[in-house]
């Protein structure tokens, strides 16, 4: 079903499904509950959306603050991204940390991303598509993030395609993390 991999970062996992591919295309399996249940996941998603990113663009660092914090399931649906998770839990070892992986259609690969985790994405296809499932919904009030370009990953972009609010975020160092 899926082959899980532990990572640096507490709680965060990599899932590996099956993809099966023939001449119509391909066929994923993104979720199954007993699974999720088996490995210590939850499966309580209050909401699922996702985004379309031109080549170049730069989405994060997200995440909701207490009493809104949430889970999320990321993968990439079409295209290819570089997902990046920075660990804000201040009672982690791994606190201030980050991984990155590439996220791609054709391999299918998804994170578990554990509350209290930042989680943002550069689009390296010429379009991405990028599928989250959360469980929390969203709550503008205690909608956050950090600043990009403050925790020391080397992004493979100098200049990347942002928005106002992601360019607003304090960062990672004036950031007072409530988890």
């Amino acid at each position: 079903m899926f082959e899980i991999s532990k990572t640096e970062i507490a709680g965060l996992m990599r899932l590996d499904p099956v993809v099966r591919s023939d001449t119509r295309g391909r066929f994923v399996k993104t979720f199954h509950a007993d699974f999720f249940t088996a490995h210590g996941l939850r499966t309580d998603f209050a909401e699922s959306y996702y985004s379309l990113s031109r080549k170049g663009v730069l989405r994060g660092m997200h995440f909701q603050t207490p009493p809104a914090q949430h889970a999320k399931l990321v993968h990439c649906a079409a295209g290819r991204i570089l997902d990046v998770v920075v660990d804000l839990r201040r009672s982690e070892p791994s606190y201030g940390q980050f991984v990155s992986f590439e996220l791609n259609a054709d391999k299918g690969t998804l994170l578990y991303i554990p509350e209290g985790c930042a989680h943002g994405f550069l689009a390296l296809s010429e379009d991405a598509m990028t599928v989250y499932n959360v469980t929390s919904v969203y709550t503008p009030a205690e909608d956050s993030g950090i600043l990009w370009s403050s925790f020391g990953f080397e992004w493979p972009v100098r200049e990347p395609l942002l928005s106002d609010r992601d360019l607003g975020f304090l960062p990672l160092s004036r950031f007072d993390s409530p988890f």
